[in-house]
């Protein structure tokens, strides 16, 4: 096989390697929780449904988990956007909600 040939494949195995390297890995929603939700989540300060309470998520289980995140990522009521915390990208913020939501299921 000559070097040109080589080269040519061996071009699109490269790109697709420095593409899943580059990607970001996904959130992991308890980290987030424990970084950005769990001192409202978790006491139920200013009206925060608690981590795993059932029953205070069973209304807001009814809206939908796109309304969920939207809430999550823009605030609702008392709650500000991403929880305060802005660096939070949507993903991670969705994240945190499914790891919620999977508590009370």
């Amino acid at each position: 096989m000559n070097f040109k040939r080589l080269i040519k494949l061996a071009t699109p195995v490269v790109g697709a390697v420095a593409l899943m390297v580059s990607m970001p890995a996904s959130a992991d929603g308890k980290k987030i929780y424990k970084k950005a939700c769990k001192m409202c989540h978790g006491s139920g300060m200013m009206g925060a449904p608690k981590f795993g309470d059932k029953a205070a998520w069973v209304d807001r289980l009814a809206k939908g988990t796109d309304t969920l995140n939207d809430h999550a990522i823009n605030g609702f009521g008392k709650m500000k956007p991403k929880g305060g915390k802005k660096s939070l990208s949507d993903e991670d913020v969705i994240a945190a909600v499914a790891y919620m939501v999977e508590a009370v299921k």
